[in-house]
């Protein structure tokens, strides 16, 4: 076992992948009869048939299974150490799959792609809409990378801080509310509100301020993307209650203004995040920084001093 042929071990990840000699012969690029005799040390080396003819189909035993696990995370950190000390971003080639908010797609995702292009132009990007629970899936999903909102650190994943800020509401320019220089409890609660659901937790902070004076705000509307929420919000009466660096951006773009709480509530603190497996990984760690950079200068934090 001192002695074993690193080969060995990759032919017997090849058989357990394949579970099929004449497949593993082929896609090791070496004959038929050289997989059976490799097949064979394999067994006396782990004292185990490790695949068992059933038919046509050779079934791994527990013992192979078991090898399988540990064989593909060995080979994984075997090839990422022969990589990563010469990787390159202008010869990456892939796909990268990032998850965020609707917003994030509609008004910062144009401008990874557009690094991403330049820097990488070989690699792909693929989006997905973040919802929280897809966080306990982080190990088997193909996202590698999200942006989301929370208060602390998400559990069970690595994580960056992107930055900070509080919420506010928003609603359009000729609303009644629109030239108060300040607004009251009263004002919030005589008027309904639009709750975007998408993404993470953009408005709990407001129930909860709420709850604690024993009121609770109407919501008559609830829907997953900021765009049709923010067009709803132009066309009706309606409050919504958002984080301020997206009430900042999206004034420019719709007729809306926003105003300050007149309740406290905690920051809100958004963060990039992904699964451990990917923390060494060095195409991963120059995708993530370049996320990082782009969305920290997009307005993330309004200049609060949000560190902790």
């Amino acid at each position: 076992m001192n002695h074993i042929n690193l080969n060995l071990l990759r032919s017997l990840k090849v058989l357990l992948d394949e579970c099929h000699v004449s497949q593993a012969a082929h896609k090791l690029n070496i004959t038929q009869s050289a997989v059976s005799r490799q097949l064979s040390q394999l067994r006396e080396l782990f004292a185990d048939p490790l695949l068992v003819r059933d038919g046509n189909q050779l079934i791994p035993t527990p013992k192979a299974l078991q090898l399988q696990a540990k064989l593909e995370h060995w080979f994984l950190e075997l090839d990422e150490l022969m990589v990563e000390a010469e990787f390159e971003p202008a010869l990456w080639k892939g796909e990268f799959v990032l998850a965020s908010s609707d917003y994030v797609a509609q008004f910062i995702l144009p401008e990874i792609v557009e690094a991403m292009a330049v820097q990488s132009p070989q690699v792909s990007v693929k989006y997905s809409l973040w919802q929280p629970d897809l966080l306990p899936q982080m190990a088997e999903s193909d996202i590698q990378l999200a942006s989301t909102m929370s208060p602390e650190p998400p559990v069970g994943v690595s994580s960056l801080l992107i930055g900070a800020d509080y919420p506010v509401v928003a609603m359009h320019n000729q609303h009644p509310l629109a030239a108060q220089a300040t607004l009251t409890v009263d004002d919030l609660l005589d008027y309904a509100h639009i709750k975007v659901i998408g993404g993470g937790d953009k408005d709990t902070y407001i129930d909860e301020a709420l709850a604690k004076l024993g009121q609770r705000r109407r919501v008559a509307l609830k829907v997953p993307f900021f765009s049709a929420a923010f067009r709803s919000l132009c066309l009706s009466q309606h409050l919504m209650v958002v984080p301020e660096h997206i009430a900042n951006n999206l004034q420019h773009h719709y007729d809306v203004v926003y105003k300050r709480l007149p309740v406290t509530t905690p920051l809100h603190k958004y963060w990039l995040l992904w699964h451990a497996k990917y923390d060494n990984q060095a195409s991963h760690q120059w995708a993530r920084t370049l996320v990082h950079a782009i969305m920290t200068e997009t307005s993330y934090s309004i200049g609060y001093d949000y560190k902790s």
